[in-house]
């Protein structure tokens, strides 16, 4: 079985910062990590990995996000390729999907395709579904378990929905959306992250994917930000000195009126 895994680069959530007239996410001069969720579908592919199969991640961002790819190299993928160009910038998650579906048809439609359910930096959880919609193949999402049926032509998995827990068998070829549920990522081993240092990722642009501008960026964007508005937090207070003589009595009194106005008690 060949298993592809979309990694992508986020940025430190406290190094978050937007541009007030594209609505796009400044990236330069922040520093990046990996999406947290990607780790674990990566995790889930080397799960049911067995002799013979090879795992692939694919990922499209700046060229800084080889650094992201390498983390996976190092526990444990095979290959790592990375769709880097200018014209990818500003994306939103439709454009993104159509880079990436681009990229895994281009080294050969993988046999399952596992995703994050989400990427910190989004929280819009499309991609995954968008990438399958594409590729004309199904796709599950919120995953929690993932296990290679034994006839090597489909899956069985678990996955949250509203009223428990949804289990079904998927032919392949197929994708799925996981949650951090799934499994716990390990750490990487020493002889990995040598390994991942003296491997070369693969770098794919628009050009290589025969992809033109209107396919790409903010011009394939059907989502854009046209306003950003920044929420102001503001309290209103009320002090009262318990050294002052009775004011201690009157501070908890108000405290059971806020309490009861609130319906709390």
């Amino acid at each position: 079985m060949n298993v592809a895994v979309l990694m992508k680069q986020v940025p430190d959530s406290d190094n978050v910062r937007m541009n007030p007239e594209t609505g796009t996410m400044v990236r330069e001069g922040t520093s990046g990590i990996v999406n947290p969720l990607d780790l674990n579908a990566l995790e889930a592919a080397m799960s049911i990995r067995a002799p013979g199969d090879a795992v692939a991640i694919v990922s499209m961002g700046p060229p800084e996000a080889e650094e992201s790819l390498r983390e996976g190299l190092a526990l444990g993928a095979d290959r790592a390729i990375l769709a880097t160009d200018k014209l990818f910038a500003g994306g939103d998650s439709w454009a993104t999907a159509n880079v990436l579906a681009a990229v895994l048809k281009k080294i050969g439609l993988p046999d399952l395709i596992i995703a994050g359910e989400k990427a910190t930096d989004g929280e819009t959880g499309q991609v995954g579904p968008e990438v399958a919609a594409l590729l004309g193949i199904p796709a599950a999402t919120r995953v929690t378990r993932l296990d290679a049926l034994s006839d090597g032509r489909g899956i069985e998995i678990d996955c949250t929905v509203e009223d428990g827990i949804l289990t079904q068998r998927i032919e392949l070829p197929c994708l799925v959306t996981v949650v951090s549920d799934i499994n716990t990522v390990p750490l990487p081993t020493l002889s990995g992250k040598k390994r991942a240092y003296s491997s070369a990722v693969e770098v794919v642009s628009a050009s290589d994917l025969s992809l033109s501008e209107a396919e790409t960026g903010l011009p394939a964007s059907p989502t854009r930000v046209v306003k950003i508005d920044h929420p102001k937090l503001t309290r209103r207070t009320e002090r009262f000195m318990a050294k002052r003589q009775g004011e201690l009595d009157a501070g908890l009194d108000r405290i059971v009126e806020i309490l009861t106005e609130a319906a709390v008690i």
